[in-house]
């Protein structure tokens, strides 16, 4: 894609116009992002996507129940084997041009071993999971998912509470391919977190994630 659009540019014979523009529009956006690090507090949820402040609404309860219950199985997994790291919500991952805040992020050793106490700000993680929303939906799928692959975050899981699924999407040459789409009645195994699989009715139903923690001794 990247190319393309290289090369279209090249067939114009204002390109060094169009690049000035750009760059000077990208500089732009690099002062408000540094003017959005200033604004933003611990109490609000927020991302700068390509040159915008999105502030989040409040969820609902079937978003915050699925949420919940997939970090908290993901994260005492992750510290009862010494895995790495796990963050919710507010872990804001700051890539080449844009500041996310997925709901839920794992870094294995190599990455989180590094991270320092005072850390607010963070690097491409290795599983990324968003659980959809109205208001969200469009950029999980649309520029979240491109900027994700682009980043190397090598699984993606996109979580929809009302219909109780889970896509499940591997990293292919900077692009995920769908490996799984997951019902209550089946199982989701991590490709990065070692030894990690569950119920996926753990995600919708309390009694299955009770189940499942005890299935994964944690």
């Amino acid at each position: 894609m990247s190319i393309d659009i290289i090369n279209q540019l090249m067939q114009q014979p204002d390109a060094p116009t169009i690049v000035e523009e750009v760059h000077s529009l990208l500089e732009k956006e690099r002062q408000e992002r540094l003017a959005f690090y200033n604004w933003v507090i611990p109490s609000v949820k927020a991302e700068f996507i390509n040159g915008e402040i999105i502030v989040h609404s409040p969820v609902i309860k079937r978003h915050n129940d699925a949420n919940g219950r997939l970090y908290k199985i993901i994260s005492d997994y992750v510290d009862e084997y010494d895995l790495g790291f796990c963050g919710i919500e507010k872990i804001m991952i700051s890539l080449t041009r844009n500041d996310y805040e997925p709901d839920v992020v794992f870094f294995d050793k190599t990455k989180s071993d590094h991270f320092e106490e005072e850390k607010n700000r963070f690097p491409a993680p290795d599983l990324i999971v968003e659980v959809l929303s109205k208001g969200t939906a469009k950029r999980d799928r649309g520029v979240k998912f491109k900027d994700y692959a682009l980043h190397g975050v090598e699984e993606y899981w996109i979580v929809d509470a009302k219909k109780q699924l889970i896509e499940q999407y591997e990293l292919k040459s900077s692009e995920y391919v769908k490996k799984h789409e997951l019902g209550k009645g089946d199982t989701i195994t991590s490709f990065v977190i070692k030894g990690l699989t569950f119920s996926v009715a753990a995600v919708f139903d309390k009694e299955a994630y009770k189940m499942a923690r005890q299935q994964l001794k944690i």
